[in-house]
């Protein structure tokens, strides 16, 4: 199956795009290949972007201390294991604290770094990156692959409380949602949401198999699902046959 996912608000988009670039730099990071780290270093750059938004450290604490309050209303009750509400509790708790003891500005100390800022201001230009231009840079690339991975995990140290949060954030999303199966007919749907609940995350499952990829739309009120085909050498077509799947609403 492969699994689409749809933000109802611009705070749950710039997480999905956070969560996305940080598992690709731990993954790059992993490696020891001097191209892998030239990507992590660019992917690093990447979410130094998306980080410098001024109220994004304010909208992560606020969504991690409504979600601990959460947790917290549901203690006595004996339908939840009180050791698992605990151990998320202490969880969020730990999130807010690292996330309360980081810069306001996120990413602050890297932008700071002149080596950074040098390699960061050449990574937008085409093959800005040679030797001729950065020598300093490159003179890093021929570093062992132990030495450039512990560089890289130094600058990233000063991000993953933002990496941490984000991942429990999204883990909890997720986990709210109750998945249902579904026919679009003649690959269309449209579905009233549930009245009386803000939806901020649609999951939607299909198999691969069937070549038919989910163009989403929703607000508030309505989800909208239209399946189509397209390949790397055509141009984009409406799946016109009943296309089953799997829908997942997150609150």
């Amino acid at each position: 199956m492969i699994l689409y996912e749809y933000p109802f608000n611009e705070r749950i988009r710039t997480y999905l795009r956070l969560e996305q670039l940080f598992q690709r730099l731990f993954s790059l990071i992993a490696r020891t290949d001097e191209l892998d780290h030239h990507f992590a270093l660019v992917t690093l750059f990447e979410i130094m972007g998306v980080s410098a938004r001024t109220e994004l450290k304010a909208d992560v604490l606020k969504d991690l201390e409504r979600q601990r309050q959460i947790m917290r209303n549901f203690r006595g009750n004996p339908d939840i294991a009180a050791n698992l509400l605990e151990k998320l509790v202490d969880q969020l708790s730990a999130c807010i604290d690292n996330l309360n003891n980081a810069p306001n500005k996120l990413g602050r100390t890297l932008e700071e770094n002149e080596w950074l800022k040098s390699v960061r201001s050449r990574t937008s230009i085409p093959g800005g990156t040679c030797n001729f231009d950065l020598p300093a840079y490159y003179a890093w690339q021929h570093y062992s692959g132990e030495q450039r991975r512990s560089d890289l995990y130094g600058w990233v140290e000063t991000l993953l409380p933002l990496s941490n949060a984000i991942k429990a954030l999204l883990g909890l999303l997720r986990d709210s949602g109750s998945p249902q199966k579904i026919v679009a007919l003649g690959g269309q749907l449209q579905q009233n949401l549930p009245q009386g609940r803000t939806f901020q995350l649609l999951r939607l499952s299909v198999n691969p198999a069937l070549g038919a990829i989910p163009e989403i739309s929703a607000n508030r009120l309505v989800a909208s699902i239209r399946f189509v085909t397209q390949s790397v050498h055509d141009r984009v077509q409406p799946h016109t046959s009943d296309i089953a799947f799997e829908l997942t609403l997150c609150s």
